[in-house]
């Protein structure tokens, strides 16, 4: 946790390209103040900035020197972000990818909460779920965190495809050594049909079906009732691989409990103090569904 004076705000903010409609200020601000808390969160959007993903490091500078508390990381900056902290978490070095950064004593440490935060979504949102053989599409930050999540949870094999194959590779050489041979295996993206025939469940997390990156990720024939489908992705909740995959008779779990647990877990780490994470759902529910619609999230 940084050194705090307790007289102003919790000051943190998030970096990453096309983050305006990021729930996590509401998220983050809206529990401190349920904890009595103060806290502002500010966006630090690189696309609304006009800025190349490599600006991260200047960004990060400036937010340290500016007073902020620490930094949450996301897309397309999770793993670029790594060569400009001072230190970083073994979870998170061990995947190579960061979305927390914590300031203390001038000095910027970097973190992982989405692994924890898709293993929490998963045991919760799907605790059945069969993990014998599981594709995982997507290897770059939030896939780097959900394949070692998934291996912490037990699964047999993770199955790695992304359009850069030199990353899959990098990712499974990575999962492999923490977790033994045979545990990640990198496989191109062409042998995607193949390997979903034999999969248990896939694992979505490309930024394909983000808000300005709308689309179906694999082709929905794919996408048999047998296949249990999860989306890293949660502006919009309801992504065109999410309905898709419904139609098709699938189980499902969108991007919305690993977007608070991860909150969650980075909130800890910014204030010291441990938040609720069932308030947290709950106020989840009330962003996305304003009207006082409850979907699968509320507890």
């Amino acid at each position: 946790m940084a050194p705090h004076n307790g007289d102003r705000p919790f000051l943190v903010g998030l970096i990453g390209a096309g983050i305006q409609t990021s729930l996590s200020p509401a998220l983050h601000e809206r529990e401190a103040e349920q904890l009595g808390l103060r806290c502002r969160y500010r966006l630090l959007d690189l696309a609304e900035q006009g800025r190349p993903p490599d600006a991260v490091g200047e960004i990060l500078t400036a937010t340290r020197l500016a007073g902020f508390d620490g930094v949450n990381i996301t897309h397309p900056v999770k793993q670029l972000v790594l060569q400009h902290l001072d230190a970083v978490a073994p979870d998170a070095a061990a995947l190579g990818a960061v979305n927390t950064v914590v300031f203390t004593d001038g000095r910027a440490e970097g973190h992982n909460t989405d692994m924890p935060g898709f293993a929490r979504s998963l045991r919760t949102g799907l605790p059945d779920a069969a993990l014998d053989r599981v594709v995982l599409l997507g290897a770059g930050g939030a896939g780097a965190a959900v394949a070692h999540a998934l291996l912490n949870l037990g699964a047999g094999s993770v199955h790695i495809l992304d359009t850069d194959a030199g990353r899959s590779s990098t990712l499974a050489r990575s999962a492999t050594d923490r977790f033994g041979p045979g545990r990640a295996v990198a496989v191109p993206l062409s042998a995607l049909a193949d390997e979903l025939r034999e999969a248990d469940g896939l694992v979505h997390a490309t930024p394909t079906g983000m808000e300005g990156h709308p689309g179906l990720p694999v082709a929905a024939e794919l996408l048999r009732p047998e296949l249990w489908v999860a989306d890293v992705v949660y502006r919009p909740l309801a992504t065109d691989l999410v309905n898709t995959a419904r139609v098709r008779g699938c189980r499902v779990l969108d991007g919305g409990r690993m977007a608070v647990f991860q909150a969650a877990y980075a909130f800890e780490l910014f204030t010291g103090v441990e938040p609720d994470t069932g308030r947290m759902l709950r106020h989840f529910d009330d962003l996305v569904h304003p009207q006082g619609r409850r979907d699968a999230h509320a507890q």
